[in-house]
């Protein structure tokens, strides 16, 4: 039996940093680990790309939505086809995955694949913001097996307790890991033997319409510092934005969750200067976006991508 692993949460929560401490459990096997991006731009593939195991990746929406499962399909049975021990599906962040089950039991091609649950990640200080504004990161708590409480440096306690709450008050029975960076738990049977849930084969699969993404063009004239400001006038009315960046300084990965912006050095990526930005209920970058192509004129340019 080739075991399968689904990784989710919602934009930013740190699915690929835990993702990177996940997969050295399984050192020695077989590992295939498809990566589901966001947005038409492919980011995480990249980063894990230094990981031993075969990546995949799917990008341009969430592999659960009706619009995305062929595709999906196809490339579980490629990965299939390679005989892994272990399946690691990272999900997008704005994937809907209570119907995980009922899409694994609807294809007898996946009779060798044991689902061994979902591990959802959770950003504790966002939490709360996104959980009233964005029906996936609901689906995605319906739908875990094992909860990871990420970020927990960055959080004060009533910021914590505000977060289990909801948390409690959606599923009281699910387990729940507390950690920062991604860490692994000394005791990792939770995450290795998650106890799962009911079937959940009524998930509906569909796309949340709340959600909005567009790409920035930054020119690769722009310093790091310009580049900066430029996403921080911007961050604060978004749920995630990251990409690659050529810069004139240097090669930097844009990772910016809420209102906190990050350039960091990165040197093994290509960078085409193109990064995607999440938005949704009550949230519109368009304005600061505007200003900032004020500010540099003819250095940002604006490109509309459906949501997911």
């Amino acid at each position: 039996m080739t075991k399968l692993y689904l990784i989710a949460g919602f934009l930013g929560a740190g699915k690929t940093t835990f993702l990177k401490n996940f997969l050295p459990l399984f050192a020695g096997q077989k590992i295939a680990v498809l990566v589901n991006e966001f947005g038409r731009e492919g980011v995480d593939g990249k980063l894990l790309a230094d990981q031993e195991a075969a990546l995949s990746e799917i990008s341009g929406g969430s592999v659960f939505c009706t619009c995305r499962l062929g595709v999906f399909e196809e490339e579980l049975e490629k990965i299939l086809a390679r005989e892994p021990n272990l399946i690691i599906i990272e999900a997008s962040g704005l994937s809907d995955p209570t119907g995980i089950r009922r899409i694994l039991a609807a294809n007898p091609r996946y009779k060798g694949i044991e689902y061994c649950g979902c591990i959802c990640l959770a950003d504790c200080v966002r939490f709360p913001r996104v959980y009233k504004t964005a029906r996936s990161c609901r689906k995605q708590i319906a739908a875990a097996d094992v909860l990871v409480l990420n970020k927990l440096d960055m959080a004060s306690e009533e910021e914590k307790a505000v977060t289990l709450s909801l948390i409690r008050g959606h599923r009281p029975d699910l387990p729940v890991i507390e950690t920062s960076f991604g860490r692994l738990p000394e005791d990792v049977s939770p995450l290795l033997q998650p106890p799962l849930a009911g079937s959940l084969n009524t998930g509906i699969l569909s796309a949340d319409i709340s959600l909005h993404s567009l790409v920035l063009e930054l020119d690769e004239t722009l310093s790091s510092a310009e580049a900066g400001k430029i996403l921080a006038m911007i961050a604060e009315d978004t749920y995630r934005m990251k990409g690659f960046l050529r810069l004139a300084d240097g090669l930097f990965f844009a990772d910016c969750v809420g209102g906190g912006v990050q350039l960091v050095p990165y040197e093994n990526a290509a960078a085409n200067n193109r990064v995607t930005v999440l938005y949704g209920h009550g949230l519109s970058p368009r304005k600061a976006i505007d200003e900032a192509a004020k500010w540099y004129p003819g250095r940002l340019r604006r490109d509309e991508e459906p949501a997911e």
